[in-house]
């Protein structure tokens, strides 16, 4: 009696440290982990750390926020996904595509991106604990395609204002497209040649990297390799450190030749719940109610395109590099995140494409590798807030500007016309919508794509051959949708033609049935039956099979195959 008690405690405690591992997957990986992926996960949290910076700088002014604000928000992200996170790679931190829809929706109001780092954080932290994690299917990826297409060339076209070193230019896509040409001759020439110079710099550093990962026999030595890659992975640091130093030279002696970033919040931001009310310019104090009303359709698109952005880059990672990861602890993750930042001034994040292949190139190990990326944040917004000052806003365009310019993939409209044509149509409506309005473009190209879904249900394919006796291949389930469009078939096929004919019902592909395909299958038997012909079934799955005795179907005949129910109504009319 003894053991079995103890055997049962056994079980119990077992079963409670396998939940907490699924809530808690750093004590999967901690009790294994060795001084070897210490070394290599301090390595990858420098690496990454130093593109961080530059980048948390250039983002911000995407959102159109002070740029410290940048800052407050990738440093949480680094502690929260060592906890809670399933893959070693992610980083979590703001983004270019983060960045931009957080600008539409809070205008550059920096206590309102706070308050909806909050708010997008509790419904991706809720959708986690509910496990809905399945609704993101429902975005298909020409929709993701499409937005991430027109949000890099909104963000890209964005900062050609800031290389051109021209004030005044509004954020609406199109009048910014005007205003930047009409402001052309306001350029300032200073702006203009480092803009271009920065640019330059990061784009050959980008092809040396990538000419030294396809060229491994390249004859310069293994020394000389490392150095080129360490400094064209830390390109955007090193092209912003160099690019302030002249700002600072020429600021020295008086000449105002850059437009730089000016004074920032120096120090770490204080821990505080966020705002829940704002008070305008006039002293007007506006409730949580009205800015939540403000938000609008803003509040489902962000915590959407956080989950599916961050998500996407997790499964890619782990099926790169044979792990996986679980869907809804990365929800979790990222809610919690968002939560926990909210309290530090920072803005909607998600996973970054571009430092986490940095940090799985670099050879990261585990998580822990974002704390140490955290902690050179922390630093810098401790100590180097002062420099920031010096930083021009033309090398900052520069390093938006490459960072997003891979995510114009001109090549996936010539797969879509290849594969499937009618996939380019939520494609473009979202492209081009997203440059009205990037939520009414997601929210346009899932709409379209819903349609054609609904269609494809509505519409299925039905291959039609007559054998003597007409036989009718159903390519997918029945339900409701198709309904009328199979009754339309066999109606004009086989009960208006003259002679009326047999038909056989092909249901080898059928897995789904409804009560309204019942209903219309029972009508249509009473109409085969009243022009002395039959309808018969062939090739029902057991589960179909069930439901249609269930039915009680009057004058319903089946057969195991299309041949056994084509030899049977061959002898019905030998017989008649």
């Amino acid at each position: 009696m003894q053991r079995r008690l103890m055997r049962r405690q056994s079980a119990r405690c077992c079963c409670s440290y396998s939940t907490l591992k699924a809530w808690l997957p750093i004590l999967s990986w901690l009790p294994k982990y060795n001084l070897k992926w210490l070394k290599m996960d301090v390595l990858a949290g420098l690496t990454v750390g130093l593109t961080t910076v530059p980048q948390a700088l250039a983002y911000a002014e995407v959102a159109g926020l002070p740029v410290q604000f940048g800052l407050y928000s990738a440093f949480m992200g680094g502690f929260i996904y060592t906890f809670l996170g399933t893959s070693k790679d992610v980083t979590l931190g703001p983004t270019a595509i983060m960045s931009l829809l957080c600008s539409s929706v809070v205008g550059g109001q920096p206590h309102r991106a706070v308050l909806l780092s909050l708010l997008c954080g509790l419904i991706q932290a809720v959708m986690a604990l509910l496990r809905l994690g399945f609704l993101l299917d429902f975005i298909s990826f020409p929709v993701i395609k499409g937005f991430t297409c027109a949000a890099a060339v909104t963000i890209g076209f964005g900062q050609v204002k800031n290389i051109l070193g021209i004030q005044g230019v509004p954020q609406q896509f199109f009048l910014e497209v005007y205003y930047t040409f009409h402001k052309i001759p306001e350029a300032r020439i200073g702006d203009v040649v480092l803009g271009l110079i920065c640019l330059a710099l990061l784009v050959t550093l980008m092809f040396m990297k990538s000419s030294l990962t396809s060229d491994s026999d390249s004859t310069c030595s293994m020394y000389a390799r490392k150095v080129v890659w360490a400094v064209a992975t830390m390109r955007n640091a090193a092209v912003v450190i160099a690019a302030s130093l002249i700002a600072f030279s020429w600021e020295v002696y008086g000449n105002h030749v850059f437009t730089i970033t000016g004074k920032t919040t120096r120090g770490l931001p204080p821990f505080r719940p966020p705002p829940t009310s704002d008070t305008t310019a006039n002293g007007t104090v506006v409730s949580f109610g009205e800015i939540v009303k403000d938000f609008g359709g803003g509040l489902a698109v962000i915590p959407f395109m956080g989950l599916l952005e961050s998500i996407a880059i997790a499964k890619a990672f782990a099926s790169q590099n044979d792990y996986r990861i679980d869907a809804n602890q990365e929800l979790l993750a990222i809610g919690v995140t968002n939560i926990m930042g909210s309290f530090v001034s920072a803005y909607p994040v998600t996973g970054s494409f571009g430092r986490t292949a940095v940090n799985s190139q670099t050879g990261v190990c585990t998580p822990a590798g974002g704390v140490v990326t955290s902690v050179i944040v922390l630093l810098s917004l401790a100590f180097l807030m002062p420099a920031f000052y010096y930083i021009p806003k033309a090398s900052l365009a520069a390093v938006i500007i490459c960072a997003v310019a891979p995510m114009v993939d001109y090549r996936v409209v010539a797969k879509m016309w290849r594969i499937r044509k009618l996939d380019l149509l939520p494609f473009f409506v979202t492209f081009l919508m997203s440059f009205w309005a990037v939520q009414y473009g997601i929210v346009g190209g899932i709409a379209v794509s819903g349609a054609l879904l609904l269609y494809s249900m509505a519409r299925p394919q039905i291959e039609v051959t007559d054998h003597g006796v007409l036989v009718m291949e159903l390519s997918s389930g029945l339900s409701f949708p198709a309904t009328e469009y199979l009754s339309h078939i066999i109606h004009t096929r086989a009960l208006q033609v003259s002679p009326p004919r047999s038909v056989v019902l092909d249901c080898s592909h059928v897995s789904v049935i409804d009560y309204t395909v019942i209903s219309e299958l029972r009508d249509l038997l009473r109409q085969f039956k009243l022009r002395e012909v039959h309808l018969i079934f062939a090739g029902l799955q057991p589960s179909i099979l069930k439901v249609l005795l269930a039915a009680d179907l009057e004058g319903f005949r089946h057969n195991h195959s299309v041949d056994e129910a084509l030899q049977m109504e061959s002898r019905n009319l030998l017989d008649d």
